[in-house]
């Protein structure tokens, strides 16, 4: 994920209210920063559980063993398999 935009911790504690009122506005990743070095980040909840969700899956080695076959049997475009036609 890349960090958007940067702003001094002073700066940020001026302008907290405004950045949460239009972080689900945009999508963007603000890092604040404490003597020009980021130490936090700012996001929309919806990007943040996403960004757990995404965490999950890729800790999860069943489902990455998996994800990897399905990517190869579309390269070598082997046919797919509808979910509807497996239930």
């Amino acid at each position: 994920m890349q960090i958007d935009s940067y702003i001094a911790v002073t700066k940020a504690k001026a302008k907290l209210l405004d950045m949460i009122q239009n972080i689900d506005d945009r999508y963007d990743t603000i890092a604040i920063t404490k003597n020009g070095i980021p130490k936090a980040v700012i996001m929309s909840m919806e990007q943040y559980e996403a960004m757990c969700e995404t965490m999950a899956i890729m800790a999860d080695e069943n489902m990455m063993k998996q994800m990897r076959a399905s990517i190869k049997d579309m390269q070598e475009k082997k046919p797919l398999v509808d979910l509807e036609d497996i239930l």
